[in-house]
């Protein structure tokens, strides 16, 4: 089988390419946003007709949350159009899409684990453009998997485990938000998950959550990576309103994996386990 993957230079997109020699059984194709510019329709269409893939991992986002406050035609021409045209020329080549989605289509008003079928309602431009390109997604193409994930991170790309360890060089002390709850989620095992899809040659399509196990907060997660690292550095706790952002945060986003688990029998690492195994 042939997989075409876009965003291939972002953090998901490098973690795919770490991991796609262990499968040989599948053909990848990795192409960055310059390579595969998903909002340019004609220019996926000559990809599409060129390397024909069976299956299209879209991990091109605009991921700047607090960026997208101020310049929303920007996140909305890539998260929602860009969702779009894969969409279509996914129809059109009887390709199979797995889009990658967020965390942020909710409000973080619940207190216990989102499911799949909880209503959303995305509390910033980000999470209103990856909900849009969504529903891009499920009025066009049947044959489509939208994998909502969360706190993501790795060796690879900026994400929140490099920024500490890079501060903990430049300062004593950190202070990190710890009234926010959600579960830091290692771009390898999301990797590895999405294949199993693939592998698992099913057409249960449809919107699933997958994050690692466990709940975290910014707090929970800065500690753990410190201790992993054995760097000794004073972190404090603060509220939400000491670090006031652009982009409005989910107080609460841990998702329910409870789907993904049964339908494709995927065992999922609690976070604290996983980020054992994400060091630099």
């Amino acid at each position: 089988m042939v997989v075409l993957v876009t965003g291939a230079s972002g953090q998901l997109g490098q973690a795919l390419q770490a991991i796609a020699p262990s499968y040989p059984e599948l053909t990848f194709h990795f192409a960055s946003s310059g390579e595969a510019d998903i909002t340019d329709r004609s220019g996926l269409d000559e990809i599409f007709s060129r390397l024909k893939p069976d299956f299209c991992i879209n991990a091109a986002a605009y991921t700047a949350v607090d960026k997208a406050e101020s310049e929303p035609e920007k996140a909305f021409a890539i998260n929602k159009l860009g969702a779009r045209n894969l969409a279509e020329v996914c129809h059109s080549n009887n390709a199979t899409l797995i889009h990658i989605s967020t965390d942020f289509v909710f409000d973080g008003n619940k207190e216990t684990p989102y499911s799949e079928s909880d209503s959303t309602h995305p509390q910033s431009v980000y999470g209103q453009s990856k909900r849009d390109g969504e529903r891009e997604i499920e009025k066009i193409l049947p044959r489509h998997y939208i994998i909502r994930t969360s706190w993501l991170y790795s060796q690879f790309g900026h994400n929140f485990m490099k920024t500490m360890l890079r501060l903990a060089q430049e300062r004593s002390s950190l202070s990190v938000v710890n009234d926010q709850m959600g579960t830091p989620t290692h771009a390898v095992d999301l990797a590895k998950a999405l294949i199993a899809i693939i592998l698992s040659r099913k057409e249960a399509y449809g919107i699933y959550h997958y994050s690692n196990e466990g709940i975290a907060t910014w707090y929970d997660f800065a500690k753990k990576i410190f201790e992993v690292n054995n760097i000794d550095i004073q972190v404090h706790p603060i509220p939400t309103s000491a670090y006031p952002t652009p982009a409005k945060r989910p107080k609460y986003s841990v998702l329910n994996k409870s789907r993904i688990k049964k339908e494709f029998e995927i065992s999922i690492t609690h976070w604290e386990d996983a980020l054992k195994n994400a060091g630099l």
